[in-house]
């Protein structure tokens, strides 16, 4: 079992930042590819951002590209989502997720485990 904790999350401005945390414990966190998705009400939940266990691939959402970076320290068991010029639809739910894939996934169904979210409201 792989616990995760999220942080970070909270109300900002249009054009702002936010840096989410995600804490892991339980199993060896570099023996997984991790994502970030978010959920907004009424709707699916949606690919954020996605990192292999080394950290040598990363993959995006379109709509997030070039304004969103994803990281991870293996040593430190956290992996993070660096948000900057945020829009009102990024509003939603984030949720990290640890893959047993090793060079990470886009789609829910390939994640093992799942924190509890952080909600992220950005205001106009």
């Amino acid at each position: 079992q792989v616990q995760l904790v999220e942080s970070g999350g909270g109300l900002v401005q249009t054009g702002g930042s936010l840096r989410l945390s995600c804490a892991a414990s339980g199993r060896t966190f570099s023996n997984y590819a991790m994502g970030w998705f978010r959920q907004a009400p009424g709707k699916e939940r949606d690919f954020v951002a996605a990192i292999s266990r080394s950290g040598g691939n990363i993959y995006y959402g379109h709509s997030v590209k070039g304004r969103f970076t994803i990281s991870r320290d293996n040593a430190k068991n956290t992996v993070f989502l660096q948000m900057n010029s945020l829009k009102a639809e990024d509003t939603a739910v984030y949720y990290c997720a640890a893959s047993g894939l090793p060079l990470g996934a886009t789609r829910p169904s390939d994640y093992l485990y799942w924190g509890q979210g952080t909600q992220v409201t950005v205001s106009s």
